[in-house]
Formats: C-alpha cells, sequence, structure tokens
C-alpha cells in the first residue's frame, strides 16, 4: 500500500512541477492521473487474464496492492485444489472399497433418486451405474414393501430390515438395510441371505420331519409301559422302578417332541386359520386350574385377577401355548408355599398378561437369552423338573404373530415378572355382569 501511495504522490508532484514550468497545470495533473488510469488498467487486465486460466500460468508479478491481492488468491486457489484432490482420492478409495464388498451399495438422494451404486448393485437388483443415475429406485424396483421400507412407513418389528426376493433372480433372497446420513440422503445396503435363509429352512424341516417320526414310535412305547405298569400278572414288583423311570422319559420326550412340533409350526408360518374371538378370563382360569394340579404338594399360592370384559382376537391355541408356559414355568421355578400372581388387564398401551412370582429369580446376563430355543439357566435343576427349554421360544413366536412382545424383569432371590404385551387392534371388549374377577 505504501508503494502505490509513493507511486501516486510522485505522478502528482511531477505534473504539477511540469505544469508550473508550462504554465499548463491542469492539463499536466490530468495527463497525471490518466497516466495512473492506464497503468493500473493494465495491470487488472493481466489480473483477470491470470484468474480466467490460473492453471496454465505462475501469478503474474505485479506492483503494489495488487500483487498482495493475487499471492492471496493463489494461496486460497492452491489450498481449495489440495482439498479438492484430498477429497477426490477419499471418493475413489471409498467406491473401491464399495465395490469390493459382497453386499449391493446403493447413494439415494432426496425422494429415492440413485446418486450412486456399486458393481454388486447391478448383480443383485439390475441397477446399473452411471446408467440408471439420477431416477427413482422405486422406479426401477416396483415392489410395495420396498417403497414403503425406503419412505420409512414400514410397520413392526422389521422396520430396521426388510426381505424380498431379488428382481434379477426368484432364487436369491436379499434383504434391504438403509441408513440415512447427511440430510436427505440415504445408504441402502442389500445382502445376499440366500444361503442363510435355505439353511434356516433345512433346519426347520428336519425338526418337523424329524419330529413327526418321533411321534408314533413313542406314542407305542408309552402305551406298552403303561400296560405292563397295569398289569400286576405279567409284570414282576421288581420291575416296577425301572418301568415308573422309563414312563417319566417317555412323557419327558413326548412333552419335547410336542413343543418341538408347535415351536416349527410357528417358525414356518403355517397359517394359524382366521382369528377367533378368544375369551381369554375363561382361558386363565383353566390354565390357574392346570397350575394348581402341577403344583401338588409344592402348595404354591396363586392369584388370579383378570377384567372379564377384556376379550382378544387371535388363535386360542397359540394363546393358551404361551399363557400356560408362563405359568408352568412360574410354578416350576418357585419355592414350595410360594406365591404366584396372574393379572391380566388393560391400560392406554394396550391389553397386557403377567405373571409375577417369588422364586429365585434370574441374573441379568441370562435374561436376553431366555427366548432362545433349549437355553436353560440351570441345565441340571430344568431337566429335573422336567422342562422342555423350548417354552419360552415359543411364547416368543406367539406374540410376534399377534403383534405383540415379551417382556421379562427379575432380580436374583427376589422373583420374576413375564409380560405379554397386545397392541389395541386385538382388543374385544365383551360386555359382563362383573368386570373383573380374583381368585386365589
Amino acid at each position: 500500500m505504501k508503494e502505490d501511495f509513493w507511486r501516486f504522490t510522485g505522478v502528482v508532484l511531477v505534473s504539477l512541477l511540469a505544469g508550473v514550468v508550462t504554465g499548463h497545470t491542469a492539463l499536466w495533473l490530468l495527463a497525471g492521473l490518466a497516466l495512473i488510469v492506464i497503468w493500473h488498467y493494465r495491470v487488472f487486465r493481466q489480473l483477470l487474464l491470470w484468474l480466467q486460466r490460473p492453471e496454465e500460468s505462475r501469478p503474474p508479478e505485479l506492483a503494489g496492492l495488487v500483487d498482495e491481492i493475487c499471492r492471496e488468491v493463489d494461496f486460497l486457489m492452491s489450498h481449495h485444489k489440495h482439498r479438492e484432490e484430498k477429497l477426490s482420492a477419499m471418493l475413489r478409495r471409498f467406491q473401491e472399497a464399495t465395490a469390493a464388498l459382497p453386499d449391493a451399495v446403493i447413494i439415494l438422494g432426496e425422494y429415492g433418486v440413485i446418486e450412486w451404486a456399486n458393481e454388486k448393485a447391478r448383480d443383485y437388483l439390475g441397477i446399473r451405474w452411471p446408467q440408471d443415475g439420477r431416477q427413482r429406485i422405486t422406479n426401477l424396483i416396483r415392489h410395495p414393501d420396498l417403497v414403503a421400507f425406503i419412505s420409512g412407513r414400514q410397520p413392526g418389528e422389521a422396520a430396521g430390515s426388510l426381505q424380498l426376493d431379488s428382481p434379477v433372480s426368484a432364487d436369491m433372497k436379499l434383504e434391504f438395510r438403509i441408513t440415512p446420513y447427511g440430510g436427505k440422503q440415504k445408504l441402502l445396503v442389500a445382502s445376499d441371505i440366500s444361503s442363510v435363509v435355505h439353511a434356516n429352512q433345512v433346519r426347520k424341516d428336519f425338526i418337523a420331519n424329524a419330529s413327526h417320526e418321533l411321534w408314533t414310535p413313542l406314542t407305542v412305547i408309552a402305551g406298552y409301559l403303561e400296560a405292563f405298569s397295569s398289569d400286576r400278572e405279567t409284570c414282576p414288583e421288581s420291575w416296577e422302578p425301572q418301568i415308573r423311570q422309563m414312563r417319566r422319559q417317555t412323557e419327558r420326550m413326548q412333552r419335547l417332541i410336542g413343543d418341538l412340533l408347535k415351536l416349527s409350526s410357528l417358525e414356518i408360518g403355517t397359517d394359524p386359520g382366521p382369528a377367533e374371538t378368544v375369551p381369554v378370563p375363561d382361558l386363565l382360569n383353566g390354565i390357574c386350574l392346570e397350575a394348581q394340579t402341577l403344583s401338588g404338594i409344592m402348595e404354591h399360592i396363586f392369584y388370579l385377577e383378570s377384567d372379564t370384559t377384556l376379550w382378544l382376537r387371535g388363535n386360542p391355541g397359540d394363546l393358551y401355548s404361551a399363557f400356560s408356559n408362563i405359568v408352568f414355568n412360574a410354578v416350576q421355578h418357585t419355592p414350595e408355599r410360594g406365591v404366584i400372581r396372574i393379572r391380566w388387564y388393560a391400560d392406554g398401551n394396550g391389553a397386557h398378561f403377567e405373571v409375577r412370582d417369588n422364586g429365585e429369580g434370574i441374573a441379568p446376563e441370562h435374561i436376553p437369552r431366555l427366548t432362545e430355543r433349549f437355553y436353560r439357566v440351570d441345565k441340571g435343576r430344568s431337566r429335573e423338573k422336567g422342562g422342555t427349554g423350548l417354552g419360552l421360544a415359543i411364547v416368543k413366536h406367539v406374540m410376534a404373530r399377534h403383534g405383540g412382545s415379551l417382556h421379562i424383569e427379575s432380580t436374583v432371590g427376589k422373583g420374576s415378572t413375564f409380560r405379554c404385551n397386545f397392541p389395541e387392534k386385538k382388543i374385544i371388549t365383551r360386555e359382563n355382569d362383573s368386570s373383573k374377577s380374583l381368585s386365589a
């Protein structure tokens, strides 16, 4: 800036001096100012030419303040170019990494517009990049479930993922997952789960077929053992302990196979038939009587509180399996003369079946795995009490089929609470003389 000042001052002084000598001061001042304007015009023109093609030449050597502006612009442009190269390198690495993934990866913009896709997207979904860029994915894959999934309208527990057949091959099963990011953008990932689905189906078919095949011979064996135990003439008295033990083990195997068949039908998704109006209070009265019989000499104290106007729409057999498994588990894991409270009620969140006991309780690390098939907290004691390890797995599937959920709370040494939650749409309110029944 000082250089510009002294340059301007020098031109003005020389012009004044020449004007005084020649007697034409105004004319010489005008000529000096014109010279300054022409010089600045030349400087700014050089700057403009460089800004228009900065990559073709180095910054021009200019004087004064314009030179400082030029150097600052050159620094900013170099910094921007470096950032641009860095971002381009990161984008290339991202594209190379996603191209190596075994899953189809698609970046969706607003309204589901395809902004980028990897090679697997072509193999799994038939989406080609860049040919299909800027098109809506729902225009290329026309499936109502996928449309609802991408728009976030998919209800229920499956909202985190979606399983569909591949539009490229009917033999390929895909699992879709979606992650929002960057405002209105979404990352859609489609994984090939054909082998997993096939393995699960083979396992389910094997369990179902094996259970069916074992049921008949076990029934025959149980019949002969019952005949032996009742025929005092042909069965020596010394055989009775062995026969009683065989009968107990046969009954245990029959319970196990019965639970396997029930669980298989729930997992395979066998059509439960049309939903029926289920009188839950009557169902619970029968289960409570069975539980008292099962309790026997343990003399548990039962409390049943149920809203007699509160019924459900669902499958009676499935609901009986779920409720009875929870109640019978409480009987098996509550000490002698322990208290078991059964409650059936409704609130603003739907209908609830709750079983609370003061038994041994369950450690926190076991609770997340209780609904796994054959999982037992104490394997030895569970087998001694005749448990199959499938009861809560059945409950979980029954609740999923009825749009509900199972909630478990427990404290070691104080007892456990099992609660089945049903949505409001499953509730049926019936008129009755008494709104609640209480028994012990």
